[in-house]
């Protein structure tokens, strides 16, 4: 029987200065009350960055919220009941929430690994990609030169197959993390490995040595609710299914 692990990634769009406030103190303030949630093995509470995200600029109204579920059920009875997550819906304009079943993963986070591979690995189907890095501190500059290339190529190069995508991260410029979605692995893999920024920054990786500690995981996306840019995202996942 596989693992009934689940992932969830929500994020949260503040609007007013004093909500914008009250969700940059929960980066603080959230993770002790999620280390008490049941059923809850892995949580990270993250900003994100200015533009589509991928900016040393912190982007104050968007905050994301990833965490790793022992089983499906324990994920919905914290979206429905738990306090804190209600505190989040009445300071919020939008909330977005993606489950997803982990289908492939390497490398470690926080130097262990959250996820567990428990769907098999579907090319046609939808598929989201999570990337996280700490990047090593002399290696800082070397790593931003490269990043608004990068987020530029993401819209111009292969729009067409790319459906969302954002930089989020625990701590500015060290602990970096992308998510993206993408309508099928075709779509994802042409960009990663035709792309000419991101290309450059996977040989540069290399070369340079930039991260102290990666962590690179695909996961299938099967359930989305709540809004997103005016759009009801569950609307998203039925066109693609």
């Amino acid at each position: 029987m596989s693992n009934p692990q689940i992932v969830t990634l929500t994020f949260f769009r503040f609007t007013t200065s004093q909500n914008k406030w009250w969700g940059f103190k929960q980066m603080g303030l959230a993770p002790l009350e999620l280390s008490k949630v049941p059923g809850l093995s892995f949580s990270k509470m993250m900003g994100s960055g200015n533009g589509n995200g991928f900016s040393i600029w912190p982007n104050f109204g968007v905050y994301g919220l990833l965490a790793v579920w022992e089983e499906r059920k324990m994920a919905e009875n914290f979206f429905s009941t738990h306090p804190l997550y209600s505190a989040f819906e009445q300071k919020t304009v939008e909330i977005w929430t993606t489950y997803l079943q982990t289908a492939k993963v390497h490398g470690t986070w926080d130097s262990g690994t959250p996820f567990i591979e428990n769907t098999p690995y579907q090319p046609d189907a939808p598929v989201a990609v999570l990337t996280r890095a700490t990047i090593r501190t002399n290696r800082l500059w070397h790593f931003w030169r490269f990043v608004p290339g990068v987020s530029k190529s993401m819209w111009r190069e292969h729009q067409e197959g790319l459906l969302f995508s954002v930089g989020i991260g625990e701590l500015p410029l060290i602990q970096q993390a992308t998510f993206s979605l993408w309508k099928n692995s075709a779509a994802m893999q042409t960009y990663a490995y035709q792309g000419q920024f991101h290309s450059q920054v996977v040989r540069k990786t290399r070369e340079l040595g930039w991260y102290k500690e990666e962590l690179f995981a695909r996961f299938h996306p099967f359930k989305m609710e709540g809004k997103w840019d005016g759009k009801e995202m569950s609307q998203l996942l039925n066109l693609l299914s």
